[in-house]
């Protein structure tokens, strides 16, 4: 079985979350809802449907939940030419790969949005596969993308890791007994991270690539 390295993509390698808070608030308002940016931040992360619900409430309206994400996915739209690598993060991807670790994205984007990403990562040649939230049946928190990423590389859970930025990235990774590695480049607290399970939390990917043999991909490759 092979050692997969799954990594989140927003907040974690592309400096996005702002961006899609800012996108989700928008939206939010032109429906006439007056949601706090800080709230939205705090749901990024999650899928469209989960983020919606806990924001308005199970007691909301769900026929509006389509109109809202079709608004933030168009608002959002506007920023793909102008995405950014968050510092180290192709390098970190590199390092990885050259270290035998499979790297696989965990991404609920698809179409126009992933190639945007994918782009801005700039490291397609080492990115040997993308799970995405539409693959299956329950996102995060839930360990059903993190399954899923493994399926696609050969990976085996307990030798395996998952760089995120949220608490759902990291409650998804213990989930399903994957090592759960934090960055706080997405703006989440260390110590909402700490407390939802990460193994270990660097500033951001350059960081973990400086701290690499003491981390917790070090770790499973001396536990062989």
């Amino acid at each position: 079985m092979a050692r997969a390295a799954i990594f989140d993509v927003d907040g974690t390698l592309v400096d996005t979350n702002h961006l899609h808070v800012v996108s989700w608030w928008e939206a939010f308002r032109q429906a006439g809802h007056d949601v706090a940016t800080h709230a939205v931040h705090r749901a990024i992360g999650l899928p469209s449907e989960d983020l919606i619900a806990r924001l308005l409430g199970e007691d909301r309206d769900k026929d509006e939940d389509s109109q809202l994400s079709s608004a933030h996915t168009a608002l959002y739209a506007t920023y793909f030419e102008r995405l950014a690598p968050i510092s180290g993060a192709a390098d970190l991807l590199r390092a990885l790969d050259g270290r035998g670790w499979r790297i696989v994205l965990a991404t609920s984007a698809g179409g126009a949005e992933l190639g945007a990403l994918r782009k801005a990562i700039d490291a397609d040649d080492v990115i040997a596969g993308v799970a995405s939230a539409d693959d299956v049946s329950s996102g995060k928190p839930a360990p059903d993308p993190v399954h899923h990423a493994l399926e696609l590389v050969g990976g085996e859970a307990g030798s395996s890791v998952f760089v995120g930025d949220t608490v759902w990235d990291m409650k998804a990774a213990a989930n399903a007994g994957v090592r759960p590695v934090g960055v706080l480049a997405g703006g989440i607290p260390r110590g909402d991270l700490e407390a939802a399970g990460a193994a270990a939390i660097y500033d951001d990917p350059a960081a973990l690539l400086a701290a690499l043999d003491d981390s917790p991909v070090a770790e499973l490759e001396r536990e062989g």
